[in-house]
């Protein structure tokens, strides 16, 4: 046996002994884009799983804007008079249940106790603003002026306070606030919350 004939035979022992190729990997579906670029004639588009899009805030924060968003509207019985029977029903989520009066802090202290995340160290939500960041800061949930607020975040100003809706991807923010002028009202205002002293975050 010539040395030639010998090493043919030794290359063909070893692809006898060689393993077998693995498998090619399954192609992904195209999406519905790379259905329609390929009946266009184009390429075939693999399918490319993609994340959901981040939610801002969290699941109580979402909850107290939905709240919110069911009572925009809601108007004082006469104009001025710091009351309704539905503002009533807002009090009756502050510790004593008080009289008429202005009534922004009874309406966030209502939100978030109906979406599980009570104002006030045994929950008994407050009548006042500074109550409400009073209670924040010693709780450790305020954010301060300036910071990205999340939807259900409290926006706090000096006297007044509400729902941080919506966060804009130029940082204006979105509100439903409770007596503002008269109601409870959406409100636009620009990244530094119009003036605002900060947040509460309650989730």
């Amino acid at each position: 046996m010539s040395l030639e004939v010998a090493l043919q035979r030794i290359a063909q022992i070893q692809g006898l002994l060689a393993p077998p190729p693995p498998p090619a990997p399954p192609v992904a579906a195209p999406s519905a884009f790379g259905q329609t670029l390929q009946a266009a004639g184009g390429q075939p588009v693999a399918a490319v799983a993609t994340a959901p899009p981040a939610a801002g805030g969290t699941s109580a924060g979402q909850a107290m804007v939905n709240l919110a968003r069911g009572e925009l509207g809601v108007t004082e019985q006469p104009p001025g008079s710091n009351e309704s029977p539905r503002i009533a029903q807002f009090r009756q989520a502050t510790a004593g249940a008080p009289g008429p009066g202005p009534w922004c802090a009874y309406f966030v202290s209502w939100a978030a106790r109906e979406a599980g995340v009570p104002i006030g160290d045994a929950g008994q939500g407050f009548g006042s603003v500074d109550a409400v960041w009073a209670w924040g800061e010693r709780a450790g949930k305020t954010l301060p002026p300036g910071a990205t607020p999340a939807p259900g975040d409290l926006i706090v100003w000096d006297e007044h306070i509400g729902i941080v809706e919506s966060v804009g991807a130029d940082g204006s923010i979105r509100t439903i606030e409770g007596n503002s002028s008269n109601m409870v009202a959406q409100r636009s205002y620009g990244s530094d919350g119009g003036g605002a002293v900060g947040y509460v975050r309650l989730g």
